[in-house]
């Protein structure tokens, strides 16, 4: 493995790579549903229970739209799944990019891109979900929210993992 030249002082303990993960997962899964339940409530003034049915009716489909609190809680246990992959995929590709390990910021804009990328060109076109036409409005909007919310914080819990990982003796 390359040597990874990633500047962090802050104190994490090697070999607590699942802590770490679920951490990283939690962090980011949760920061990414409240920001978009805050958004779309704030700038559509679309409730939280109809943008987790949203979520849902990515593998239920449109009836998911007439679901209630179960329904719900489904979508949201699909967005914390989804963003579990995306926290799994990143934790093993960052110690094979060095891209990634030269600074967090530069992470968050490439990760964060990456997920939009590929949410909004392959996984929603294969899910359920209504299928509208492309916005680039929707689709920056999208983008900048996964940068803030699923790449800065996997860089930082991943930067700190990795980070750690290289101080431990061998």
């Amino acid at each position: 493995m390359h040597e990874m030249a990633v500047a962090d002082s802050s104190p994490a303990r090697p070999g607590r790579l699942i802590p770490s993960i679920v951490a990283a997962w939690v962090i980011a899964g949760t920061i990414d549903i409240v920001v978009a339940l805050a958004y779309y409530r704030l700038t559509a003034g679309v409730a939280s229970l109809a943008i987790l049915h949203g979520i849902a009716s990515g593998v239920l489909g449109p009836p998911a739209f007439q679901g209630g609190a179960a329904t719900a809680a489904f979508g949201l246990a699909c967005h914390y799944t989804i963003a579990l992959i995306w926290t799994l995929f990143f934790f093993a590709i960052y110690p094979r990019v060095p891209l990634l390990w030269r600074g967090r910021l530069l992470t968050a804009v490439l990760y964060g891109t990456f997920v939009s990328a590929v949410m909004t060109f392959v996984v929603l076109p294969l899910s359920n979900v209504r299928h509208r036409p492309f916005s680039l409005r929707a689709f920056v909007v999208a983008t900048v929210i996964l940068m803030v919310s699923i790449g800065l914080p996997l860089a930082i819990v991943a930067g700190r993992y990795y980070a750690a990982r290289l101080r431990r003796p061998a």
